[in-house]
């Protein structure tokens, strides 16, 4: 784990000296600079990680001498360099921050012109100039110039706006875990600007000391957020990561809601505004949204994991043909916003929904089946995961299976998905059981699992 560095389509993630480092972050960018087919800026963002300035420098340096223009936002969540992209008709972007993993981890995210993160062959593009080092380096007359703005954040707050009925949101307490990241300095403008009853816990910005791991897992949500929602008697409790791109949230009473239920949860909030419209999302999602879609005459498409199949999938039909797009891990996309995963997006649009049916979240919680769902991990071996895939797909050749992604099998009352992961050297197992308990499967699979990786 030490010396882990992960270079996929999915971007460039790792713990930063021995794995991710300072060249990684200059010769992608010069491969992105080449990448790019377009006129117009790169636009730049960064979470509060202590390694994030040293990446910045590097990306910096490289796309300035690639002849690149570069838009710095500084402290700027995925989010918002997103929707900076799409206004200021950038070429593209790259968002320096890892989400959900501890200080000692940093990542590259590239966007493209649109703002949306790259489609899988986009991807696998830019990967091959980077291999490739088909690098083009300007002379001295014809560098990029260095720009900065100072109203990024305000502006994306305006796009919440014109979406959300903010105001209406104010007769609910709402406790929000900032995990020492961004989601901190959006909220506290929504709060100042809308008279929100808003508590912010975990709210300041650290470089290396996080209040917790910022993971948006029910453990987490159960330990650092579930606590302060009951005993302060909040309405709704949210839990975001440092990119505040995804959410975990709990009920007033300190019930912690899996992060699988937020896609379903704002599924059916778009469904009963727009029936017969698809969903996206990936093949390790509950399928609880299957149910739901069902009501509304509507249709979920699977992919592989990963964002880039999401955005490839997005692409395949016209926006009003799609209700909504995201992960069982709190990631969500509304079209509202051109398809950009986005935690504060998501808390607005969840909060709205209880105000607007005029009921709790756990009310809503009580109405939809409840489903037994898993998600375990082994630390990763290589070299036998062909073999360990054939394993399985012999035990489970009876059943319909999935290998676009590792193996995905349906069973009768349930569903299993093992895979490796695009962002960690693990392999991810997770099994969903819709009657009773699904330990013996994950115990099963867990089991096998070892013995291989």
């Amino acid at each position: 784990m030490a010396n882990s560095l992960r270079i996929s389509t999915a971007g460039v993630r790792g713990i930063v000296g021995p794995g991710l480092k300072a060249r990684h972050a200059l010769e992608f960018a010069a491969a992105f600079a080449v990448f790019l087919d377009r006129p117009g800026p790169v636009i730049l963002g960064r979470d509060p990680r202590a390694s994030g300035l040293m990446l910045r420098e590097g990306l910096l340096a490289s796309l300035l001498a690639s002849g690149r223009d570069v838009v710095d936002l500084g402290l700027a969540s995925t989010p918002v360099v997103q929707h900076a992209i799409q206004r200021n008709n950038a070429a593209g972007g790259i968002s320096i921050g890892a989400s959900h993993n501890n200080a000692d981890w940093n990542a590259l995210k590239f966007l493209g012109p649109n703002g949306t993160y790259l489609s899988s062959g986009e991807a696998s593009e830019l990967l091959d100039i980077y291999h490739l080092r088909k690098f083009e380096f300007k002379d001295w007359t014809a560098v990029g110039h260095l720009n900065y703005s100072h109203d990024a954040l305000d502006r994306y707050i305006e796009d919440l706006e014109r979406v959300f009925d903010i105001s209406a949101l104010s007769g609910l307490r709402i406790v929000a875990d900032c995990s020492s990241g961004l989601s901190s300095l959006i909220l506290a403008q929504l709060k100042q600007r809308h008279a929100l009853d808003l508590v912010l816990i975990n709210a300041a910005l650290e470089p290396k000391a996080f209040a917790h791991t910022p993971n948006t897992n029910a453990r987490t949500a159960g330990l650092q957020l579930a606590p302060v929602v009951k005993a302060i008697g909040a309405d709704l409790g949210v839990l975001f990561d440092m990119d505040s791109d995804r959410i975990a949230v709990c009920c007033g009473d300190g019930e912690v809601v899996s992060e699988e239920i937020i896609l379903p949860l704002l599924a059916e909030h778009q469904f009963q505004r727009q029936p017969g419209r698809l969903a996206i999302t990936n093949l390790s999602t509950t399928s609880l949204l299957e149910d739901i879609a069902a009501k509304y005459d509507s249709t979920v498409i699977r992919v592989p994991v990963g964002r880039q199949y999401a955005m490839d999938a997005l692409a395949m039909y016209p926006p009003e043909r799609i209700a909504i797009a995201g992960e069982g891990t709190g990631a969500v996309m509304l079209p509202e916003f051109r398809f950009v995963y986005d935690g504060i997006a998501s808390l607005l649009a969840l909060a709205s929904r209880i105000v607007k049916e005029g009921r709790t979240l756990k009310q809503m919680l009580a109405a939809m089946p409840a489903y037994d769902m898993c998600k375990s991990e082994v630390e990763l071996d290589a070299k036998r995961i062909p073999e360990l895939m054939a394993h399985l797909e012999d035990v489970w050749a009876d059943h319909p299976r999935d290998t676009r992604d590792g193996l995905r099998v349906d069973l009768p009352n349930g569903w299993f998905h093992v895979r490796v992961s695009n962002t960690e050297p693990i392999v991810r197992v997770i099994a969903e059981s819709r009657d009773g308990s699904v330990d013996p499967l994950m115990s099963k699979l867990l089991d096998t699992v070892r013995n291989y990786a």
